[in-house]
């Protein structure tokens, strides 16, 4: 029984219900995704695939009309192949340039963190474009990736998931600014026992993973001088993973290389000229290799904006010839391969080129699709969440036209259509 007085509150109630009767539907709306074929990222392929997403997540796949369930919204996707939504666990998200006439990448005016931020969601849509829905950022100045992946976390900016480092510690030999203490915040090391107090300042800035430099060598400097010890990088990992973190390290050359993976890093970034001890090593520990072989292309072939002499483009040129060979000898003796663009700059859009060189050293399209797909997701330490089209995944699916287990550029050059998390946020389809 209404008690007395009560059914003044039925209008106000009826209200509420009627505006939140849309919103619980919206909730519980499936969508149905149905493409021609799909590979599911586990060894798996499947034709007149269906995926049905509800909310972020992939609750079923199934193949045909009766995989549709009564009442849920179809997309029509037969004309294409899906995949796996697509993981860089290498880019400098931040990083960005603008390209007015007189300006270089290198040589830009210093922006206050907030503008960098919102300019650099250029760059986030362009990763989106590629297929590319989570990335591993591996290095920013001022915070400014950790702020980036909380504004797209909570839905504040377009862009993919993202897992981020906060400052790369790196070796100094001049003091810090007067007054900072040591090796904090942004990492800089100039004593040894520096190295726990940088890293803990990047966990309560709030990085999900620790970067660091191991050797020489960026942009056009393919040096590889190592910079810090076994011991030091040793206490770099001990010091990330008591507080529950994974580490990258950062190695142009064979010496940090080898050091990195025998202190226990879970990614060995760039390094060439590795030894067939440290391979095997590698192997041995299941550290994952990033060879990032596509960023010296990158810069060799945009030397003029950069800066860079022609000698120096053709030191990058040497360089990846040398670190091709060695992703070729890893390949052949059993290392595990995560795909790393090393994007920065212009390089946003051109994520996925690295799966092309991967091809070439002798992976199958397969093979070379699970670098940036279950590879990667265990990388990550998500392997029943990302990398695969399976139910309770994230609902990262991408469209590609064509067969990307014949031919690999389906997957770099034909990207049709890109689903985030259950939303739709590249739509190319023609």
């Amino acid at each position: 029984m209404i008690q007395p007085r009560a059914w003044l509150l039925l209008p106000a109630f009826s209200a509420v219900l009627a505006f939140a009767a849309p919103l619980i539907s919206a909730q519980t709306l499936q969508t149905a995704l149905r493409f021609g074929a799909l590979v599911d990222g586990k060894g798996g392929v499947l034709t007149d695939a269906v995926v049905v997403v509800e909310n972020d997540t992939i609750v079923s796949v199934g193949s045909g009309s009766k995989a549709v369930p009564k009442g849920s919204r179809l997309i029509d996707l037969r004309r294409y192949t899906a995949i796996p939504g697509l993981i860089d666990v290498h880019t400098h998200m931040t990083y960005y340039w603008d390209q007015r006439p007189g300006t270089r990448p290198l040589a830009q005016a210093p922006r206050l963190p907030a503008v960098t931020v919102f300019l650099a969601q250029e760059n986030a849509r362009k990763t989106l474009e590629t297929g590319v829905t989570t990335v591993r950022d591996l290095g920013a100045s001022e915070y400014n990736d950790i702020a980036m992946r909380d504004l797209i976390n909570r839905g504040s900016m377009p862009g993919p998931r993202m897992f981020v480092s906060g400052f790369g510690l790196s070796k100094v030999r001049t003091p810090p600014r007067p007054g900072a203490p040591p090796g904090a915040p942004r990492g800089r090391i100039t004593d040894s026992l520096d190295i726990p107090v940088a890293v803990k300042a990047q966990v309560d800035a709030g990085a999900d993973w620790i970067k660091m430099y191991g050797s020489t060598g960026t942009y056009a400097d393919t040096s590889g001088t190592e910079t810090f010890s076994y011991e030091e990088m040793r206490s770099a990992v001990e010091a990330a993973h008591r507080a529950g973190k994974r580490i990258a390290i950062h190695s142009y050359g064979p010496d940090g290389g080898r050091d990195a993976v025998r202190a226990g890093a879970e990614s060995l970034e760039h390094a060439t000229d590795l030894g067939d001890s440290t391979l095997a090593l590698m192997v041995q520990r299941g550290t994952y290799y990033v060879p990032t072989i596509d960023h010296n292309r990158f810069y060799a072939e945009n030397r003029i904006p950069f800066g860079f002499t022609a000698e120096q483009a053709a030191g990058l040129d040497a360089y990846r010839a040398r670190n091709f060979e060695t992703a070729r000898r890893a390949f052949k003796a059993g290392v595990m391969f995560a795909m790393g663009s090393d994007a920065v700059y212009t390089m946003f859009g051109e994520n996925t080129r690295e799966l092309g060189f991967f091809v070439s050293l002798g992976m199958t399209p397969a093979q070379a699709l699970a670098t940036a797909t279950t590879n990667a997701a265990d990388l990550l330490g998500l392997p029943g969440k990302l990398g695969a089209i399976a139910p309770g995944y994230y609902a990262d699916i991408v469209a590609v036209e064509g067969n990307p287990l014949a031919d690999i550029n389906v997957v770099v050059q034909r990207v049709r259509w890109v689903m985030k998390a259950g939303a739709v946020v590249v739509d190319r389809r023609r």
